[in-house]
């Protein structure tokens, strides 16, 4: 959610800092601002509103000093308000601190720390973890430690942080700058990822590899319960008993962060017209045509052991619980093994009866979705497998799985999932036909799923022409505050996936479900101002579907429909229609959700809507 980012070196700290919180702009937030040191003063600019907002009050008021810390807020505790936005100070001003997480125990604590005289100015959490730290500054007794050399004093930074976190219940991820002791940055992480890059004569803190691309070649993940004390020339990483831990450095994948737009107007729609080269990235490798099967590098499980998975369970949140739903019906289908998908956030804190030979994916684009990564963490602890379907290398749920598989989609920047969700939907068809392979699933029939999977990249390409359909479409409708939309057997799922995309960049009210159900509730929303859209292509239930379109064009409800090419009785039938080619059933999802992708993007432009940014979401979900 919020973005962290921080330098201390030789140059002046806030030309990093702005520009690696542009960089962050993708996570979501609703105010930003950074510290700086000089003269042992700390030098804070802070602004509700877009990084352009701080960085226009930066030219008024700059802040200079080599070191420093910068942060974008997504609001739990308290509005977006000036006062609320990070950095919060400590004390008498003796530390800056930003944090990405909540604190669940914020009230008792500052409630204690109120009765021993401190005093707050916003309503956030975070500032009660900079008032304990500054008290715990004090019983460690550093303000008076001025002759004590810089590894002692760091060694007793490093004692008042962790006798910080020690009381706080909840996620964080810190960091802390103290006035006092300009020459080293102290950063604490549980839940909530920090990346720590190395360079020359430097050092850059943040929350994800992007705002170091250039600036740094290697970086160092800190784990859960470490606590870093960053110099311009050294790292020391320790861990909950203060034992000194041996990091791993990593190089950066930069070609994994290129964020240019390329001449496109928003993030949005470059990442959809990159589909079907990340569709052809994710299954580059993977298809062995000898074996009629797909081939994986990081399952980290035998032959054997998959074998005997008597059950699958797909964990995720968001689009990617959608695409799990997609991988339901593939891997029932093409293995006749048992699938339940849950939401991560019910998964955590359910107990469900899992048998011994059951096998959990965790599937997640940011790879940090706190839910996600809770429910991964807890059936791990029960004994289970668990495996990852990630786009970010090194990404805490990557590391901490077991094995999995890399969606090699490039970066996601716009919120709203386009080109994740397409490339989930693959790699969950290529585990069906690995799985499928490895039971009852003939060769002859492998090789046919490869035929489809291999022709799926220009099917996507043909789905992408109906760009300007979906934007006269749109013209059409974006007036409507409320939609509909419907599909049955794999197209339900997309039909969830299609309404998600426009609740979350156009503000629309949108309702997703199997086109069946409507005449069990939903019907009654139908009127002359609510367009309900279909998703109908070609196969088993087509005739069901079309039966539901005449349901609600009977009660004067406007239908957009997504047909196959030269479908006349469904085209004479809707008001409204968008050709896509004709797939495999298994396939059809990809296929259908381009062009609702394009809807949705096209209504939220006309609607004048903040289309990569939209309003209180965050691309990656790092607090509960």
């Amino acid at each position: 959610m919020c973005g962290i980012v921080g330098y201390v070196g030789t140059s002046e700290a806030t030309d990093f800092l702005v520009a690696g919180l542009r960089r962050l702009e993708y996570r979501g937030y609703d105010s930003s601002g950074v510290v700086t040191v000089d003269d042992n003063e700390l030098q804070i600019t802070k602004t509700k509103g877009r990084v352009d907002h701080l960085a226009a009050a930066l030219k008024t008021n700059p802040a200079v000093g080599t070191i420093g810390l910068g942060h974008t807020r997504w609001a739990t505790h308290g509005p977006a308000t000036d006062e609320n936005a990070h950095p919060h100070v400590g004390g008498d001003r003796v530390l800056a601190l930003v944090h990405n997480g909540v604190i669940e125990n914020f009230r008792p604590i500052k409630k204690r720390l109120t009765e021993l005289g401190y005093t707050f100015t916003s309503s956030t959490d975070t500032e009660v973890v900079a008032q304990l730290l500054a008290y715990e500054l004090e019983q460690c007794e550093l303000a008076a430690d001025q002759e004590a050399e810089g590894a002692d004093r760091h060694a007793v930074l490093v004692q008042a942080v962790q006798a910080t976190v020690a009381q706080l219940r909840g996620t964080y991820g810190l960091a802390v700058l103290f006035r006092d002791w300009p020459d080293a940055l102290v950063v604490a992480r549980l839940g909530s990822p920090l990346v720590i890059g190395i360079g020359q004569g430097e050092h850059f803190i943040a929350s994800d590899q992007t705002p170091l691309v250039g600036r740094a070649d290697q970086v160092v993940f800190l784990a859960d319960h470490e606590v870093a004390v960053v110099t311009a020339n050294s790292i020391h990483v320790v861990d909950r008993d203060a034992s000194h831990v041996s990091h791993d450095i990593q190089l950066i994948e930069t070609e994994a962060f290129q964020t240019d737009l390329e001449g496109y107007p928003h993030y949005m729609l470059k990442e959809i017209f990159e589909q079907p080269e990340a569709i052809r990235n994710a299954m580059r490798g993977r298809l062995d045509r000898d074996s009629a099967t797909a081939v994986f590098g990081g399952l980290a499980l035998t032959p054997q052991q998959l074998r005997s998975v008597d059950r699958f369970i797909l964990t995720a949140c968001g689009t990617s619980w959608h695409s799990a739903l997609v991988g339901e019906y593939m891997l029932e289908a093409f293995t006749r093994v048992p699938v339940e998908v849950e939401y991560a956030s019910e998964l955590r804190y359910r107990n469900p009866p899992l048998s011994s030979e059951s096998l959990l994916f965790a599937i997640t684009q940011s790879g940090e979705t706190i839910d996600t990564l809770a429910a991964m963490r807890e059936i791990k602890r029960k004994g289970h497998p668990v495996l990852s379907i990630c786009n970010v290398v090194g990404s805490t749920i990557a590391r901490e799985a077991d094995g999995g598989i890399y969606l090699h989609a490039g970066p996601e920047i716009g919120v709203a999932s386009t080109k994740a969700f397409t490339s989930q939907c693959v790699v969950l068809a290529m585990l069906a036909l690995y799985f499928g392979r490895l039971r009852h699933l003939s060769f002859e029939a492998g090789l046919r799923v490869i035929d489809e999977l291999e022709s799926l990249p220009g099917l996507v390409e043909q789905a992408l022409t109906t760009n300007d359909d979906a934007r006269r479409i749109a013209a059409k409708y974006a007036g409507c505050n409320n939609f509909l939309y419907l599909g049955r057997q794999y197209n339900f799922p997309t039909a969830l996936e299609g309404a998600l995309k426009l609740k979350e960049i156009s503000y629309i009210h949108a309702e997703g479900y199997p086109a069946a159900e409507m005449k069990h509730g939903p019907i009654a929303l139908v009127d002359e101002k609510t367009p309900s859209v279909f998703i109908v292509p070609r196969g088993g239930v087509y005739d069901k579907v079309i039966a539901n379109m005449e349901e609600i064009k009977a009660r004067g409800g406007p239908v957009i429909a997504v047909v196959n090419h030269g479908d006349d009785h469904a085209i004479d039938l809707a008001d409204d229609v968008i050709q896509v080619p004709a797939a495999a059933d298994f396939l059809q999802p990809i296929v259908t959700s381009v062009p609702l992708q394009l809807l949705a993007y096209h209504i939220a432009v006309l609607r004048g809507c903040d289309v990569d940014k939209p309003r209180n979401l965050a691309k990656s979900v790092t607090v509960e």
